[in-house]
């Protein structure tokens, strides 16, 4: 199953020509606008405080994103937060839980 960044590539290669065609693949043609506005503006409000949401916003502008796609970029990690705790059923921490111990092998 691709990830998320890989559902996300804005460009292909055509395979009959030597140039690169320019499309959003993965873009739904239908979605929620008002849902979509909800997670812009919660990125936009958290930006006020100092957390881990406003230090991944910094990081995107000192990577040279502008405001709009550092913005953008963080209303969908925000998007990618809330479905991964609806995937796995819990509740909202600021650290994230430990990572599930190896089995022991099992005795030759």
């Amino acid at each position: 199953m691709p990830s998320a960044a890989e559902r996300r590539s804005p460009s292909i290669r055509c395979p009959y020509t030597s140039f690169v065609i320019e499309i959003d693949v993965c873009r739904p043609q239908r979605y929620n606008r008002p849902l979509r506005h909800v997670f812009y503006m919660s990125a936009l409000a958290t930006l006020r405080i100092n957390g881990p949401n406003r230090d991944y916003y910094q990081r995107k502008r000192t990577e040279g994103r502008k405001h709009q796609q550092a913005l953008i970029t963080l209303a969908r990690r925000r998007v990618d937060v809330l479905w991964t705790l609806l995937r796995d059923n819990r509740c909202f921490q600021l650290q994230p839980p430990p990572a599930p111990l190896a089995p022991a092998p099992a005795p030759a």
